[in-house]
């Protein structure tokens, strides 16, 4: 269906990853800011550290966004609000879980991945 249509902006692509990660993202151009000042993205970094709750609240507004149609976040950040992702079930936007450059994607932690394999009987 056309989004110009349907009444929905053209999907973006919501991002929370560490500040290398997020880099080579931005630098391929998902980066978006509307006129509010409101991103698409939050780069998580440990000086100063990002609270828990920025983390928290910016998952929250990028699933309930209707422009946002796929989240991407590093496994390691995804480990820390682990609770949020499994009580996400909405389609729309797609969450899913990246490797950063520190820490390598272990599919045994990705709890969406988890979800496909029961639904195809793998698991």
């Amino acid at each position: 269906m056309d989004p110009t249509t349907s009444g929905q902006s053209s999907g973006l692509i919501g991002l929370i990853a560490d500040a290398d990660t997020a880099t080579g993202l931005l630098l391929c151009g998902i980066g978006h800011q509307d006129i509010k000042k409101n991103t698409n993205f939050l780069i998580v970094t440990e000086k100063p550290p990002t609270s828990l709750a920025e983390i928290e609240d910016k998952f929250r507004s990028l699933t309930n966004r209707d422009d946002i149609s796929v989240v991407l976040i590093t496994q390691s950040i995804a480990s820390q609000i682990r609770h949020l992702i499994e009580r996400h079930d909405k389609p729309i936007p797609a969450v899913l879980e990246i490797p950063s450059k520190t820490c390598p994607y272990d599919p045994s932690q990705d709890s969406i991945l988890s979800r496909v394999k029961m639904f195809t009987g793998e698991a």
